[in-house]
């Protein structure tokens, strides 16, 4: 996708490093940064340099190669390979690259380790950009029925970023958008803030200004009402992990927003690659929920009077605050799930028909 006017992927290899867009300078500043080692990777992860559960799997994925460049010994490889998967607990493709890229390298010898790492490291990431692209071809069908119908802007209600910016490429949410944009399909997009990290208003509305789309924020309470009064033709958000059951655990608020939707017949549906299934777990209440430092709550960053980026406590100094980064909206109230091999209803029967 497009940064002022110029094609970018989300992350790279290049003369022995990693590159990616350092999310936590957007929207003020657009900057490349180099990952060094395992120990950049695993801190670009935590500090959210790189967020979104595929670009997190990719990362991940190229930590491995980063950590077999410092030392290709296999237990310092596994062990930073448990240090990767412990840097954010809820995403599940995080885990599920680490082990797709170890697995691979089972038995390999210390000559081949190196260029095999590197090979199934972009593998990962060249297969998501195609998934994500697919997701944005079924997911399209689903607004050419809505715009078939009413023959007017399509307005769509996204929650957090499921943008390119939180995958390799076209994003899980917001590639329907993209691919209808293409068509000429006139969609308009409303964008939930999304506190704490504001990851809406800062990334996704960034990224849909850039591909020229028309959005407008709104603050996470606001979608609510714009479904009671009608401008809210479908819901679609992404998913950090979907249990084999169509539960899904996504950013906070995404089950509010679900609540909504389904009190006022708006279709609410996922996009996820299949990367982001977990097979494993029966039980919502057994997803690790992150809870992230508080002072995501309690401080905003934004650019002064002189255009510096400055961060500002806007709480009072006793109080404390909670700061859970995930909830869980059930199965029940999501229309469809939009994956990589077309769209299916939200359950275990579902979901086994798409992936065999």
């Amino acid at each position: 996708m497009k940064i002022e006017g110029k094609e970018y992927r989300t992350i790279w290899y290049e003369k022995n490093n990693v590159k990616i867009i350092d999310q936590t300078k957007l929207p003020h500043q657009f900057i490349i940064k180099d990952l060094k080692s395992v120990k950049d990777a695993i801190n670009a992860i935590k500090i959210m340099e790189v967020r979104g559960a595929p670009l997190i799997g990719g990362t991940a994925a190229y930590g491995i190669v980063l950590a077999i460049q410092e030392n290709n010994d296999p237990e310092f490889i596994k062990k930073r390979a448990e240090e990767l998967i412990q840097s954010r607990p809820t995403a599940i493709n995080l885990k599920w690259a680490v082990d797709r890229i170890m697995k691979k390298l089972s038995g390999i010898n210390s000559n081949q380790i190196l260029s095999i790492a590197l090979n199934e490291a972009k593998e990962i990431c060249d297969e998501d950009e195609k998934f994500c692209e697919n997701i944005g071809i079924n997911g399209l069908k689903i607004i050419e029925e809505i715009y078939n119908k009413k023959k007017d802007t399509v307005n769509i209600l996204t929650h957090c970023n499921a943008g390119w910016l939180a995958t390799i490429n076209w994003g899980t949410a917001t590639s329907p958008i993209y691919h209808a944009h293409k068509k000429g399909i006139p969609v308009h997009v409303w964008v939930d803030e999304t506190r704490p990290r504001n990851q809406g208003a800062n990334l996704t509305s960034y990224e849909l200004n850039e591909e020229e789309i028309p959005n407008t924020i709104i603050a996470d309470n606001t979608g609510g009402i714009l479904m009671q009064r009608g401008e809210v033709d479908m819901c679609i958000v992404g998913t950090d992990r979907t249990l084999s059951n169509g539960d899904v655990c996504n950013k906070i608020g995404t089950y509010l927003k679900a609540l909504a939707a389904h009190d006022n017949n708006v279709p609410f549906y996922v996009a996820l690659p299949s990367s982001t299934i977990d097979w494993d777990i029966k039980d919502a209440k057994d997803i690790p929920i992150e809870e992230r430092n508080s002072e995501e709550l309690s401080h905003v960053e934004g650019i002064d009077e002189n255009n510096k980026i400055k961060r500002v406590l806007i709480y009072p100094n006793k109080s404390k605050a909670m700061n859970l980064a995930f909830d869980v909206t059930p199965a029940k109230y999501v229309t469809g799930l939009i994956t990589e091999r077309g769209v299916t209803e939200a359950s275990f029967k579902g979901l086994k028909k798409l992936f065999k």
